[in-house]
C-alpha cells in the first residue's frame, strides 16, 4: 500500500469534495442518476436510488483508505481487537492519542458528505415521505443505525438542524436529544412498517433484507434494544421503557444468523484491503488474551497463525509507537510486527471465503442484550443466564464452530492469558481479568455483567465501533492499556480514550456550532471527556 503519510496529502485535498452541513442544500433536488424525472419515477429510481450509498457509507466499503480511518485506526483499536503494526505519522497517532485531525474528522465526513448517509436519506423523505411511507420507515431506521455510530464518536452531533438554509452556523443537538429522536423515529419506523405488507418495489434497492419489511420490523427492535441499553446507567427509567418497547413488540428481535445485519454490497471487504493488500492491521494483545486463554474455537477463524509464533496466535499491543528502532542488532520494530496474526480467511485477499459483507448486528448480540436486560429486571427480557449462553452457541454456530460449543460455555477455568510480547518484552502486561465463562448464578451482576459484555464483545467482531462503546460504558472487557499515551495529560492511560475530539471540517467551517457542541458535551473538546451515557462507576 502506499503509506499513510500520501495519504494524509490525498485526504488534505479530498476533503473539498466533502459536503460541510452549512453547505446549500440544493444537491438534494438533483437527480442522483442522471435520469430525466419521469425516467427515475418510472423505474423507482428516484426514491430507491439513494439507497445504496446509504448502506454502503454505514461502513464505507470504497475506497478502503476511507473505512481505514473511518474505522480502522480509531474504533478496532480502542476495544482491543486490532492493532497497527506500522509506525503511521513517525508513531505519534490517534491509536496513542496524538490525535490526527485528518484520520480524525473521517467518522463524521464519510456520514455527512455528499454521498453519504444524511443527505441521501433527506432525498428519500424529500421523494417519499408521502407517497411511499414503508420505504421512507426503512430510511429512518438506517439513519438512526449510522448517526448513532456518528453521536457515540462525538457526542452532539448536528441531527435535526441538519439541512438548515444557512451558511454560517448549524446547531447541534446533544447527545441525549440525539438518543431521544432516535427512539422516536424508531418507534414510528416499527409502526408504519406494521400496517403493511412486503413491497417487492423495494426488493432490488435492499441491501439487507431483500424487501422483506418483517425483517427491518425485526431489526429496528434490535436496535432500539441496543440503544436503550446504551443509556441503562445515564437514564434507567427511559431505558426501560424503550427496552421493554422492543421486548414486547409483536414484530419479535434478531433470532437466528439468517437474520443478521449484514449489508450485501458485493464488493471488497475494507478489511481485506488493508489486513492482506497492504498489511496494516493485525490481531490486537488483548483478543489474544481473551481468546487464547479460553481456548476458543472461533480464534482460528477470526485470525490466522502468527509468523513468529508458529501454530499460534499471536496479538500486538494497541498504542505502540513503533519507531524505527532497531532490536537484537538487526530487527527494525516497524517490520518486526507485521508477522503477527493477520485477520482469518473472511479477510484475506484471493481466499474462496473472503467476504464482501458488512456485519453490523447479530442474533448472538440481541440475546447478549437480553441477558443484560434481564440482569437490570427488564419485563421480557426471559432468563440470563438462558440468553447468555444462547448468545454463545448463536455465535458459534455463525463461525460454523458449534461442536466447541458446549464444552466452551461449561468451561469454569480457563481466564484471558498473561500477554507476552516476543518481539519487546517491556510489552508484556498480565492479564486484567480472572474471569471465565461458565456462568455463575451466584455471582453478582458486575460479574455477570463482565461475562456477558465479554462475550458480546468476541461475537460482535469485526464491528469495532460498536465494541468500543461497549467498552466505554461498561468497563468490559478489561483491555490492556495503550502502551504510548501521547494526549499531554488530557486521556488516563488506564480509563482509555472516550471519544474523539470534534473533526477539524467543522471546525473550519462551523465553528459557531462546535462552540455550542462543546458546551452541551459538558467538558474539554479531547479524547479524555466522557460523552452523555458514558457514566463512571459500578454498573449496578
Amino acid at each position: 500500500m502506499k503509506s499513510i503519510y500520501i495519504k494524509t496529502i490525498i485526504i488534505a485535498f479530498s476533503t473539498l469534495f466533502v459536503l460541510s452541513c452549512t453547505d446549500d442544500f440544493e444537491a438534494l433536488n438533483t437527480d442522483p442518476n442522471g435520469l430525466t424525472d419521469a425516467q427515475s419515477e418510472a423505474d423507482f429510481l428516484n426514491v430507491g436510488g439513494p439507497f445504496n450509498p446509504i448502506f454502503l457509507n454505514i461502513y464505507r466499503y470504497d475506497p478502503a483508505w476511507h473505512t481505514q480511518l473511518q474505522h480502522n485506526l480509531n474504533a478496532d483499536t480502542f476495544c482491543g481487537y486490532m492493532a497497527p503494526p506500522r509506525p503511521f505519522v513517525g508513531g505519534q497517532n490517534t491509536t496513542n492519542y496524538a490525535f490526527v485531525d485528518f484520520w480524525d474528522q473521517f467518522p463524521w465526513d464519510v456520514p455527512y458528505s455528499e454521498t453519504g448517509v444524511m443527505q441521501n436519506a433527506a432525498l428519500v423523505k424529500e421523494r417519499g415521505e408521502e407517497s411511499f411511507p414503508l420505504i421512507y420507515a426503512v430510511a429512518k431506521i438506517l439513519r438512526v443505525e449510522a448517526m448513532h455510530r456518528v453521536t457515540d464518536v462525538y457526542g452532539p452531533i448536528i441531527y435535526s438542524k441538519f439541512g438548515a438554509p444557512t451558511a454560517s452556523f448549524v446547531e447541534y443537538d446533544s447527545q441525549q436529544e440525539v438518543y431521544n429522536q432516535f427512539f422516536t423515529e424508531l418507534d414510528e419506523a416499527i409502526t408504519t412498517l406494521s400496517s403493511d405488507v412486503d413491497n417487492e418495489q423495494f426488493a432490488d434497492f435492499d441491501l439487507v433484507y431483500g424487501g422483506e419489511y418483517s425483517q427491518w420490523i425485526k431489526f429496528a427492535n434490535s436496535l432500539r434494544l441496543r440503544l436503550a441499553i446504551r443509556i441503562a446507567k445515564v437514564d434507567a427509567t427511559k431505558a426501560q421503557t424503550e427496552g421493554e418497547k422492543s421486548l414486547a413488540n409483536s414484530g419479535g428481535l434478531l433470532e437466528s444468523n439468517e437474520e443478521n445485519f449484514v449489508i450485501k454490497g458485493g464488493a471488497t471487504h475494507p478489511l481485506t484491503v488493508f489486513n492482506s493488500s497492504w498489511n496494516d492491521v493485525r490481531m490486537n494483545a488483548s483478543m489474544e488474551s481473551i481468546l487464547v486463554g479460553y481456548d476458543d474455537a472461533r480464534g482460528d477463524v477470526l485470525f490466522e497463525a502468527s509468523e513468529v509464533t508458529p501454530s499460534t496466535l499471536k496479538g500486538l499491543r494497541g498504542g505502540m509507537p513503533l519507531f524505527n528502532d532497531v532490536y537484537d542488532g538487526e530487527i527494525e520494530q516497524k517490520d518486526a510486527y507485521t508477522g503477527f496474526s493477520r485477520l482469518g480467511n473472511a479477510y484475506i485477499a484471493g481466499e474462496p471465503e473472503a467476504t464482501t459483507d458488512i456485519q453490523l448486528m447479530t442474533a448472538a448480540e440481541v440475546y447478549f442484550l437480553k441477558a443484560e436486560a434481564a440482569l437490570r429486571g427488564w419485563t421480557g427480557a426471559g432468563d440470563a443466564q438462558t440468553n447468555y449462553e444462547t448468545g454463545i452457541s448463536t455465535s458459534f454456530a455463525q463461525h460454523e464452530v458449534s461442536a466447541a460449543a458446549a464444552a466452551y460455555i461449561a468451561d469454569n477455568t480457563s481466564t484471558p492469558n498473561d500477554y507476552v510480547d516476543p518481539v519487546n518484552a517491556s510489552n508484556n502486561i498480565n492479564a486484567l481479568t480472572s474471569v471465565t465463562v461458565a456462568w455463575d448464578a451466584g455471582a453478582d451482576n458486575e460479574i455477570k455483567l463482565e461475562k456477558i459484555i465479554t462475550q458480546k464483545w468476541i461475537a460482535m467482531f469485526p464491528d469495532g465501533q460498536e465494541a468500543w462503546s461497549e467498552f466505554r460504558r461498561t468497563g468490559y472487557p478489561k483491555i490492556f492499556p495503550p502502551v504510548a499515551n501521547n494526549s499531554g495529560g488530557t486521556i488516563d492511560t488506564n480509563i482509555q480514550v472516550r471519544r474523539l475530539p470534534f473533526p477539524a471540517s467543522e471546525r473550519n467551517t462551523n465553528p459557531s456550532g462546535v462552540a455550542q457542541a462543546t458546551t452541551l458535551l459538558g467538558g474539554a473538546d479531547n479524547g479524555g471527556t466522557r460523552l452523555w451515557w458514558d457514566v463512571d462507576g459500578p454498573n449496578f
